[in-house]
């Protein structure tokens, strides 16, 4: 596991290193060989690598870690962008299993964020998160974003509109049985995702609209 972590490490920060050391022994098996098919399977490989070795050391990381808590300690805006957006390199401090802490680094591009999406979103800096790695090599970790605070924020936030969009439906024309149930729908969905959270406001709320079913 720990060769595993290392590996995927170097390939999602060093792409190109990594993309280089490929070729050149894929063209050293050509000579040898005699068969153009090695280069170009190398540079299938690097391109492959480049666009999904993150998220495959994301998902590697999440199934097989440790559970731990990091704290990004400082973040660099770098001159380089990424969909008109700055990208940043981060220093980072992870606890160990002993409860020591050690030291890494990531930026923008090579972070190791799970649930696996689209976007690219990072605690902010001196905020505590939770985080996952394979014991042995402690600086390469995946932040469990979902668990972070940033994480529960931004869904709670995502839970709220889609429940407001029900409740104004439901409150604009309050006899139409099909917003009704929309918005029984959306609180049960609501709570449901949020039981951490203090949910008696909208318990109380669903409890009420289910008497006028």
């Amino acid at each position: 596991m720990v060769f595993l972590s290392r590996l995927l490490y170097f390939i999602s920060h060093h792409g190109f290193l990594f993309a280089l050391c490929l070729m050149v022994i894929a063209i050293l098996l050509a000579f040898k060989f005699g068969k153009i098919a090695f280069p170009i399977a190398a540079f299938i490989l690097s391109i492959i690598g480049a666009f999904t070795t993150q998220y495959l050391n994301a998902a590697f990381l999440n199934a097989f870690g440790t559970r731990t808590t990091a704290v990004i300690t400082k973040a660099t805006e770098t001159n380089s962008t990424l969909n008109d957006s700055p990208i940043f390199d981060y220093d980072f401090i992870v606890k160990k299993l002993d409860g020591s802490y050690t030291q890494g680094t990531f930026s923008t591009m090579t972070a190791a964020i799970y649930p696996i999406a689209n976007s690219i979103n990072i605690p902010q800096e001196g905020q505590e998160f939770p985080a996952k790695f394979i014991p042995g090599y402690e600086k390469n970790i995946v932040i469990l974003y979902d668990e972070s605070e940033d994480g529960k924020h931004a869904k709670l936030s995502e839970g709220l509109s889609d429940l407001n969009k029900a409740r104004i439906q439901y409150e604009t024309s309050p006899n139409d049985h099909s917003f009704l149930q929309e918005y029984v729908n959306a609180l049960e969905k609501f709570i449901r995702e949020n039981k951490d959270q203090d949910m008696t406001e909208y318990e109380t709320k669903l409890a009420e609209l289910k008497k006028a079913l």
